[in-house]
């Protein structure tokens, strides 16, 4: 993996299962369980540290899911990680389908309005449960609704250009 290689988010250590050494893990894939098909794991605790792991194993367990790490046998370690992030180089996930795309594939791109008006750039997106937004960094910050076509008008991943219907004064 290239150090500059983008990484995504796909969840988080939340505690100790038991006492030899399994995981409690807060998972943001669709599948919960599909965390395991993505790997290696790059680990990023709360202090900015690295580790990276292959080989972890997992099950639903309630509204966790219960994994395992090889050679992590004790529960104190596992204690030790609670609230490490769980981060996957993003060559680890599938290409999207036709017509889809990450969201972290948006991230950096340049974000104007139907009339030219440049807003600046993606940072990020959220859910917000009715819809998904777009976090846009520029003269100052905006959040425009991702629903298409109502605002969002075109997304040109060759420009690395998003195009909104949205008032630059909102």
């Amino acid at each position: 993996m290239s150090d500059n290689e983008r990484r995504i988010l796909l969840g988080r250590i939340v505690g100790a299962f038991g006492i030899r050494g399994q995981i409690k893990i807060e998972s943001w894939t669709e599948p919960r369980d599909a965390i395991f098909r993505y790997q290696p794991w790059i680990l990023i605790d709360a202090a900015g540290r690295e580790r990276q792991f292959e080989g972890a194993r997992g099950k639903e367990s309630g509204k966790h899911l219960v994994a395992t790490f090889p050679d992590v046998t004790d529960r104190d370690v596992v204690e030790a990680m609670r609230g490490t992030d769980i981060y996957v180089p993003r060559s680890a996930l599938p290409p999207p389908k036709a017509g889809e795309f990450y969201w972290v594939d948006l991230e950096g791109f340049r974000v104007v309005n139907v009339e030219g008006v440049d807003f600046g750039t993606v940072s990020h997106l959220f859910s917000t449960g009715a819809n998904d937004v777009l976090s846009i960094r520029g003269d100052r910050d905006r959040m425009v609704p991702f629903v298409e076509p109502d605002f969002v008008k075109s997304v040109d991943f060759e420009a690395g250009l998003i195009t909104v219907d949205w008032d630059p004064d909102f």
